[in-house]
């Protein structure tokens, strides 16, 4: 299975949503909180280009955040990335 990366915050409906998503598939995650720690947005930041949170990687790939997870899921195409 591929290695997932999240970033997020304790109180981001879309960081939770992201999460019980990954966590319904049985995909273990590695989380970074972004929360109070301004250098670590800072990485998350300048690694995704955004500075919302949840930013999603799987393996190499940065997905994005919560809605597109879940486009990639609407999609069929979740299951295949994250075997990868």
């Amino acid at each position: 299975m591929a290695h997932v990366l999240i970033y997020t915050s304790a109180w981001c409906p879309y960081c939770i949503r992201a999460k019980q998503l990954l966590d319904h598939k049985g995909v273990v995650y590695e989380e970074i909180a972004v929360d109070g720690q301004p250098a670590v947005r800072a990485e998350m930041r300048d690694k995704a280009g955004r500075t919302s949170v949840p930013q999603i990687w799987i393996g190499e790939r940065h997905v994005g955040g919560c809605d597109d997870l879940y486009a990639l899921e609407r999609a069929g195409k979740l299951d295949a990335l994250l075997q990868s």
